[in-house]
């Protein structure tokens, strides 16, 4: 299975990495500098408010399909028509409640035609999702894979066409941003769709409502879960909005910062995908998962740790470099927030495990303890200092929650805490901390140079830690798995 994990991974990687970068800095960013803080912080506002709502419209249905389907391929063609039923139901109950939440939280009609387009966003985006668990689920993760770069490849070509077109670039409004999502996630939606039409049971489209309620009651832990996960995560730019009378300004400022964590995020968030059906199958049939949970998190701590300060310790050039109104103070924004990026690494490869093992309600209760740390910090740091106490808030929260989570796996597979490993992490963090002090304050040459140098170093220091090892890759590429 590390055979398995590693070789998905690495294909799965080196795809979104060719497309998902170049859309979030070659289009994200380009359409953010061109319509304006004040245009893009109202999008980015409005885009994590109905985020907030999004148990309502997924309620964990993603997750749940996942661990059944890898654990049980038969079930697609029992469970697809019930759960598209369910699905369509939850659309419209997620745009009721939308517009109701907006009554008491935006009195501005202009906001509502934004509001309806930007929730279609997340009733699409949830959709992909779905059909994407079910790829994987039957062991198709190439596949997948290649569907969750397929959105962002044809935003590419959409919003290239307008951006890179004199004309149109000069008349770009954030509309025409959320109408290009709504066509390419339609059409990524139509393609994942006709993928798995030969798995599923097209005959058995009927409202099957004790099936219905079967499924919805068991993935509502899965929902509660991501509900908690994502006001935690989510709730800090609403109330950048809400508390400061500039607060779409520095909604706006933060999306800037959050755009270089959420780039970051990329590669964690294709480890969970991958992880969560591998450790399901794994944990049904009784397979040692140990060495795939060592593997995993030691390769995401590399790339994290390396990412993270590397980027820390050129906070100011990076923004003003990406941004055409950026300021050097604003780079501690992303300086705080991009340090988020360690523990979130680590709450992906173990919430999987838990995931995987149905540990939802002990997860549950630490994420609660997660919100209320997050609600009180940002309600102090935000007035004080505006952004950048957000990002505070964010990193604070996010090390609470994934050291949380690490306890709950030991207690939880009465696994061990390994000397080895925290000195092995330890030792190369500090090291590679030093190196990115002198990379940016000893040596007088071009800042990109010493940025490189310092990423590419940090790496080599990761196989000095043995954190990579090649020759072990090297053996698990070789090695023939049975699946």
């Amino acid at each position: 299975m590390n055979r398995e994990f590693l070789l998905n991974i690495l294909f799965l990687v080196s795809i979104n990495l060719l497309i998902k970068p170049f859309y979030i800095f070659g289009i994200d960013r380009v359409i953010h500098n061109q319509v304006g803080d004040g245009s893009y912080g109202l999008y980015f506002t409005l885009f994590n408010f109905t985020f907030l709502l999004q148990i309502i419209n997924d309620f964990g249905i993603q997750v749940y399909n996942s661990r059944k389907i890898s654990q049980n391929r038969d079930l697609l063609k029992t469970f697809f028509p019930a759960v598209m039923m369910l699905k369509l139901l939850l659309a419209g109950l997620y745009i009721l409640v939308v517009f109701v939440a907006a009554l008491f939280n935006y009195n501005e009609a202009s906001y509502y035609p934004l509001l309806a387009g930007i929730a279609l966003i997340h009733i699409l985006n949830s959709l992909i999702l779905y059909l994407r668990s079910n790829i994987a689920g039957l062991g198709w993760y190439r596949t997948d894979s290649i569907i969750s770069s397929l959105s962002k490849l044809l935003m590419i070509l959409v919003c290239g066409a307008l951006l890179w077109t004199a004309r149109f670039r000069e008349a770009f409004v954030i509309e025409w941003f959320i109408y290009a999502q709504i066509g390419t996630l339609a059409v990524t939606a139509l393609i994942a769709g006709w993928i798995i039409r030969k798995k599923v049971s097209w005959k058995r489209w009927r409202f099957d409502f004790p099936l219905l309620i079967q499924i919805a009651k068991e993935s509502y832990p899965y929902a509660l879960a991501i509900f908690l996960m994502t006001i935690y995560t989510r709730v800090d730019v609403v109330m950048l909005e809400r508390m400061l009378a500039n607060g779409i300004i520095e909604a706006g400022v933060y999306a800037k910062a959050y755009r270089l964590l959420d780039a970051s995020n990329m590669i964690g968030f294709l480890f969970a995908g991958l992880l969560i059906p591998m450790f399901s199958r794994m944990l049904k049939d009784k397979e040692p998962f140990r060495d795939l949970l060592r593997f995993s998190f030691q390769m995401i701590m590399a790339g994290a740790i390396t990412v993270s300060i590397s980027v820390f310790f050129f906070q100011k050039e990076i923004m003003l470099l990406l941004y055409d109104t950026a300021t050097s103070e604003r780079g501690a924004v992303l300086g705080y927030l991009i340090l988020s990026f360690i523990p979130v690494c680590a709450i992906y490869v173990y919430s999987a495990l838990l995931t995987a093992n149905e540990s939802l309600m002990q997860m549950n209760r630490l994420f609660v303890i997660g919100i209320l740390l997050n609600v009180i910090m940002n309600y102090f740091l935000i007035q004080t200092h505006q952004a950048a106490g957000a990002a505070m808030a964010t990193t604070v929260t996010q090390s609470f929650i994934a050291f949380g989570l690490i306890a709950l796996a030991i207690k939880t597979f009465k696994l061990s805490w390994d000397p080895s490993l925290i000195l092995k992490i330890g030792g190369f963090t500090l090291s590679v901390i030093g190196l990115g002090y002198v990379a940016s304050t000893k040596f007088d040459v071009e800042w990109t140079v010493k940025f490189l140098a310092t990423i590419l170093l940090s790496l080599l220091l990761a196989l000095l830690f043995q954190l990579i090892h090649p020759k072990s890759l090297i053996d698990l590429v070789k090695t023939k798995t049975n699946r």
